[in-house]
């Protein structure tokens, strides 16, 4: 299952993470959010280890949301190092999400 990640503690598991981190940008009421959720959490146990697998909830953490400038979800931010190194706006193929974080 992947690790909910709210604006008090976004900066310390996301972009001081030594790993890769995934963050899923979603919110409750958001349909296309719901179809992608389980493949997120099939992710993170997947990529334990390897990738860190985060879900913010853009209605708590509108904070780190409106930082990001997140207008459509579900968004999925790629972080390195601190650093967004890709950005994927809608439900996307569990493929496709694989393939970025195996570039990482």
């Amino acid at each position: 299952m992947a690790v909910h990640v709210t604006d008090a503690d976004f900066k310390e598991k996301v972009l001081e993470a030594a790993t890769p981190v995934m963050v899923d940008f979603y919110a409750q009421w958001c349909g296309p959010c719901k179809m992608l959720a389980p493949v997120i959490d099939q992710l993170a146990t997947e990529q334990e280890g390897k990738a860190a697998v985060y879900k913010l909830d853009v209605d708590e953490a509108g904070e780190t949301a409106q930082a990001y400038r997140v207008m459509n979800i579900p968004t999925l931010i790629f972080f390195k190092n601190g650093e967004e190194v890709k950005r994927v706006v809608g439900a996307v193929a569990k493929s496709e999400i694989e393939g970025i974080l195996a570039s990482l």
